[in-house]
């Protein structure tokens, strides 16, 4: 995907403004594993992940709760420690090996200043609504997975069950009967 197209996905920039951008963004890889944001840490940037995928997670009794699964061709950060400057009660990890473009706050305030376009990337501050949508509809089983499906159609085909369950805070075990049923 070019810059222009990432752009593109939010707003409309003209070739100055994809200069400005490819100069204000940083690409970073990242392996397996590999920790973007440490649990405590104040979130700083944005990342727009170009290959492979993530996943930000919370320890809970000594279990690792799904917050959020991270494709190809989106935008990540942690919404509220980025937004509230706090620090993060989450880590977001690399679950295969990864390539990103990070855009730090500091970087976006700058863009922003040299033209108005990038205040179209605000957009980006907005994702939370598919969580939002899952968690605050009393949906069941069923209704989450198949919402899931339209909304990030490849999570199936990337994450294990297990983790796709913990993300829709259902069992296994319900997960793969409702699979099974489609």
């Amino acid at each position: 995907m070019s810059t222009q197209e990432i752009l593109n996905s939010v707003g409309q920039f003209s070739a100055n403004d994809v200069l400005l951008f490819e100069e204000h963004t940083i690409r970073k890889s990242f392996h397996k594993n590999d920790v973007l944001l440490h649990l405590g840490e104040i979130c700083q940037s944005v990342y727009f992940i170009l290959s492979g995928s993530f996943f930000q997670f919370q320890f809970n009794n000594m279990t690792e709760t799904i917050i959020d699964l991270h494709l190809p061709q989106e935008w990540m950060f942690n919404h509220p420690s980025l937004i509230n400057q706090v620090p993060s009660d989450t880590t977001i990890k690399a679950f295969e090996k990864s390539d990103v473009l990070e855009l730090s706050l500091i970087n976006l305030h700058g863009l922003i200043a040299r033209s108005q376009s990038f205040l179209s990337l605000a957009k980006i501050f907005d994702q939370t609504n598919n969580r939002t949508y899952l968690f605050d509809n009393a949906l069941n089983p069923i209704q989450k997975y198949n919402y899931i499906k339209n909304a990030k159609p490849l999570i199936v085909q990337v994450f294990p069950v297990k983790m796709i369950a913990s993300y829709l805070k259902i069992a296994p075990e319900t997960l793969s009967r409702v699979r099974a049923n489609h």
